[in-house]
């Protein structure tokens, strides 16, 4: 869960243009026309290694980081309200966890209930989001700033032993294989196969002990954004001590991944640093431009989608999951999808496959484009 930053005395707008940027890339790689010719850099890497794709995900919870530190810093002060904090931190992370639960489950929840529930996916994006977020939230309540940094390098340092050094029950050593590593054998038990993911069946890309280290992801966007938002230093020295930190961490996860590989299913310690450190001077890049200097005329594509986050990316899953219900007769007598059909009808015929599918898929992120930018201008935020 992104919590929309409500504070009147200190708002990032490039915080929101972030968000949006990545939620709007997010739709965009998970919605291709045509699985099967998607290029190159709009797909994940097959394993080791990192393409842009791979950097959306973290990028998301580095944000969800970053806004909890802008939401809960000036609550985080009065003990008192801690309890209240972390309720209802509970309380959203549950909906969000909900949400990617039925979103696993639909539409077959409404013809196959039995199998559905027999079969249905446990992790998945919305639900590490969840997680992601009630931990990060009750760590930097609780947790004081100096502390959390310790904690972000013990997170690191677990899930770099637990997957290099602990053996692997019936494997007998430790690897980083798709489905002989510690976490997918912790998934297997745990969750049984029957609930991981589809595509892999034996493993899963947002399994149980990935949590550790995304949790990190986490309390690196903490940690960013209780820097930026100190008082006691001026801009220019904010922006250039994150843009240091963040090249060192780049650095530092480029060297320690030749050892644990940047991995994004295994969500490794040095995927972390990496992506951790772009997302750091990502950020540092776009409070300069937008915040420091005010160039702000190109920023409200992106940030409609970045304060209506939560609601877009559901709803992108829902719909296409809809529209395949919707079954359309083809002339050779056969039925297809109503998506399936729209993408044949309007795109194939006129692009090559590989243009095509990108061509759906922007058309895609413009459909919601239109719809959020009518919900921004009547001010209309949902919130999980």
């Amino acid at each position: 869960m992104t919590p929309t930053i409500d504070n009147k005395q200190q708002r990032l707008l490039s915080l929101d243009f972030f968000r949006g940027a990545t939620v709007a890339a997010m739709i965009l790689v998970n919605n291709p026309g045509d699985w099967g010719h998607i290029y190159g850099p709009l797909e994940h890497a097959e394993w080791n290694g990192c393409t842009p794709t791979d950097l959306v995900f973290p990028f998301f919870l580095f944000i969800v980081g970053v806004s909890i530190a802008y939401a809960m810093g000036s609550k985080k002060t009065d003990p008192s309200r801690h309890g209240q904090m972390i309720g209802r931190a509970f309380k959203r992370a549950l909906i969000l966890f909900s949400l990617g639960f039925f979103l696993s489950l639909y539409p077959k929840v409404f013809t196959e209930p039995v199998d559905a529930f027999q079969h249905v996916r446990i992790p998945g994006v919305l639900q590490r989001i969840a997680l992601v977020f009630f931990i990060s939230s009750v760590i930097f309540i609780k947790v004081s700033g100096k502390n959390i940094f310790r904690l972000f390098v013990v997170l690191l340092a677990v899930y770099w032993i637990l997957m290099t050094f602990v053996p692997v029950p019936g494997i007998g050593f430790a690897n980083l294989e798709k489905e002989t590593n510690l976490g997918a054998w912790i998934d297997r038990t745990v969750l049984s196969e029957a609930h991981l993911w589809k595509s892999a069946k034996t493993w899963d890309p947002e399994g149980i002990l990935g949590t550790i280290p995304a949790v990190a992801t986490g309390l690196f966007g903490i940690m960013a954004g209780v820097y930026l938002k100190r008082k006691d230093l001026n801009e220019a020295t904010k922006i250039a001590w994150l843009f240091c930190a963040g090249f060192a961490a780049i650095a530092l996860g480029w060297v320690w991944g030749l050892q644990f590989p940047i991995n994004k299913s295994l969500w490794t310690s040095s995927f972390v640093l990496f992506t951790g450190g772009l997302a750091t001077v990502v950020l540092s890049l776009c409070y300069w431009l937008i915040d420091v200097n005010g160039y702000t005329r190109f920023t409200k594509p992106f940030v409609v989608y970045g304060v209506n986050a939560i609601t877009v990316f559901f709803l992108s899953g829902l719909i296409p999951r809809t529209l395949n219900m919707i079954k359309v007769a083809k002339a050779d007598g056969s039925e297809i999808g109503a998506q399936g059909w729209l993408y044949e009808t309007f795109f194939t015929p006129y692009f090559s496959a590989g243009n095509a599918s990108l061509i759906w898929a922007i058309c895609f992120v413009l459909f919601w484009l239109a719809i959020l930018w009518v919900m921004y201008n009547k001010k209309i935020i949902i919130k999980v």
